[in-house]
């Protein structure tokens, strides 16, 4: 995926991120765990885009 794909969706995901954070009206705790879920998320998807989320499946934790 091209570099300029990956900063149009960080972009967009934050674009989007903070108007559901301005204009819909909910609980504070539910925001929080909403951008926690997001970042989360994009995170994750960062990974896997620059391949680095195969290396993390390798890991063992434990015998």
């Amino acid at each position: 995926m091209p570099l300029i794909q990956v900063v149009l969706v960080l972009i967009v995901v934050g674009v989007l991120l903070w108007l559901v954070n301005t204009y819909i009206p909910m609980a504070g705790s539910i925001k929080s765990i909403l951008n926690a879920v997001v970042v989360i998320v994009v995170v994750l998807w960062l990974l896997n885009v620059f391949g680095l989320m195969h290396n993390l499946s390798m890991l063992r934790i434990g015998k």
